[in-house]
């Protein structure tokens, strides 16, 4: 049903974290990616308490830009905020994904490294089908997208 995940992920480690709209999204995510053998640093949050997306964004945005994860994941309500807070971070290309040809074209042409998703406009089934494009899509490259790219730095 998904496609081979030996994808070009130099660490396999994954950070992830949500809102509070985001935590049962965050475990199905979270439980797959540990089954296909990647470690996950959960950054937050754990319940549905109300907190403030920008930090949750942030913490992954810096995971991934450190160094301390290979790829990233966000979860809000849209995707939309959690996504401006991580690309805040110098390095991080979250790209906000609602279906598998968003989350396809932003690894292909983006070279995204974190995916936001929007637990209130996609279900699990969805957001699985984005991981797996998002995992099995490598980036195209190219001196087009390469020139682009490196203008978002």
């Amino acid at each position: 049903e998904h496609g081979d995940w030996s994808s070009d992920v130099a660490l396999p480690i994954f950070a992830i974290a949500s809102d509070h709209a985001g935590p049962p999204l965050k475990a199905v995510l979270k439980a797959e990616l540990e089954q296909r053998g990647y470690t996950v640093l959960d950054l937050g949050t754990h319940g549905d308490d109300s907190v403030d997306y920008p930090d949750f964004g942030r913490a992954v945005g810096e995971a991934v830009a450190s160094g301390q994860a290979g790829r990233g994941i966000v979860i809000c309500g849209t995707g939309i905020g959690i996504s401006i807070a991580a690309n805040r971070i110098a390095g991080v290309r979250a790209a906000v994904c609602h279906d598998v040809t968003s989350a396809k074209l932003a690894r292909e042409h983006n070279d995204a490294n974190v995916m936001a998703l929007g637990v209130r406009l996609i279900g699990p089934e969805v957001a699985m089908d984005c991981l797996d494009a998002f995992m099995t899509t490598e980036f195209s490259g190219g001196e087009r997208h390469v020139r682009r790219i490196e203008k978002l730095g």
